[in-house]
């Protein structure tokens, strides 16, 4: 049965579906309590291109959540992604409402509101309104503005968009298995929360997110998302290169790339073979392992070119010293944070997720950075609520306004 005090994770890949369930132990506590995960189907490079089989993959990854954690799903924190993502930046400016020019929750709520009037087509949607710094009467850099005094409040975000069209498939999959949804997360935002230290964010720092069909690259800087941009080429693009330099069929290729995978032939012995599969056929034949890397090798360089490209033209690649922090499903290849230490000449260092218990000996491997990420950013929002309608029963405006304010800021309807 549900529970109040339990938070769901879904991040639908091009690859895999991972929802991953945690009970709440405290704001800066929680235990993961259920593990599902399926194969994608219907996704091509992080949008929708079926939505029956995407429900179908949600529904046997929720499923298998629910058997580990003994308590059924109903509302779940999706991670977003795709080649339709983009994001801009906008200020709101707003006077404060406070006869004694004291700075409440209503004027930052009202200030985001206005950060939100900008030019959209009809065919984009917000997702996130994310606050970089707020302004009190000329001074800036504030994080957080309540209880300060000002008559004139001021606030620079960073307002993410995506197609309408993809968003309302996204969520049409996941309500076709019964399902609510909480939030719709950005999956590198995700990401950060799970395997960023708050040091990184604050000196600057880029996470990539290698996944299946996309690579996702965020630049953080003074504890804010300053810039996003999505890649369309990702871990299968690797897997499809040894599918057809070994001729193999594709799922013996993905195994060769988990098991074997490497990106800097020099690293692979040239006397060390593996057996692997013909294509349509049962017989197998030696390939060294020095091969197999060279058929990585050039696929990774070009993934690793593409961040730097949006790195360069972020303009924001002066303002990183915290580095670069890779991880996804292709994060764990031997050899890529050397590569791309060479290549995007920054520190480099692989993300691996942090900050949870329970059953957290499985998911600390850098493919479930965004559903770790997800439950982290469910379990701040949930705690908050629980929080306040514990306090006193008769808190609920304060409750509704909390929410309203998470709801300026995550784009939510």
């Amino acid at each position: 049965m549900p529970r109040k005090n339990v938070v769901t994770g879904l991040d639908i890949g091009t690859s895999s579906v991972v929802a991953l369930t945690a009970q709440i132990n405290s704001p800066e506590s929680l235990d993961i309590i259920g593990i599902g995960e399926s194969e994608s189907l219907g996704m091509r490079k992080g949008v929708i291109v079926d939505i029956e089989r995407t429900s179908k993959a949600i529904e046997a990854a929720v499923e298998k959540a629910e058997r580990m954690s003994g308590c059924s799903i109903d509302s779940v924190f999706a991670g977003i992604t795709g080649s339709h993502i983009g994001s801009t930046n906008n200020r709101g400016v707003v006077a404060v409402s406070n006869e004694s020019s004291e700075i409440t929750l209503e004027d930052v709520q009202r200030a985001l509101q206005a950060a939100k009037v900008i030019a959209l087509p009809p065919d984009r949607k917000i997702i996130h309104i994310l606050p970089r710094q707020y302004i009190v009467d000329g001074y800036d850099g504030i994080l957080d503005p309540v209880g300060m005094y000002g008559t004139r409040l001021e606030v620079e975000t960073n307002i993410v968009t995506g197609a309408r069209s993809s968003i309302q498939n996204l969520v049409k999959s996941i309500e076709k298995t019964g399902i609510r949804v909480e939030a719709l997360v950005l999956n590198p935002l995700a990401s950060a929360d799970a395997v960023l230290l708050p040091s990184e964010k604050e000196l600057g720092a880029v996470l990539v997110d290698i996944g299946g069909g996309t690579t996702e690259v965020a630049i953080f800087r003074e504890g804010s998302l300053w810039y996003t941009a999505v890649i369309p080429i990702g871990g299968d693009h690797i897997t499809s290169d040894l599918a057809v330099g070994l001729r193999t069929p594709i799922a013996e290729a993905e195994k060769i790339k988990k098991e074997e995978g490497c990106v800097l032939p020099d690293l692979m012995p040239t006397d060390k073979y593996i057996d692997i599969l013909y294509v349509g056929s049962q017989e197998t034949r030696k390939v060294s392992k020095q091969m197999i890397a060279e058929i990585i090798g050039p696929r990774v360089s070009e993934i690793l070119s593409f961040v730097d490209e949006k790195i360069q033209l972020s303009g924001y690649n002066e303002m990183i010293p915290g580095g670069v922090v890779i991880t996804g499903g292709s994060a764990s290849l031997d050899g890529l944070g050397q590569l791309a230490v060479e290549q995007l000449q920054v520190p480099v260092r692989i993300g691996i997720p942090r900050s949870v218990g329970g059953l957290s000996d499985i998911v600390n491997l850098p493919p479930y950075a965004t559903a770790v990420g997800l439950i982290l950013f469910g379990s701040k929002r949930t705690a908050v609520s629980y929080k306040e309608s514990e306090r006193d029963p008769f808190m609920g405006g304060i409750t509704n306004r909390i929410k309203n304010w998470f709801a300026d800021i995550f784009g939510l309807a």
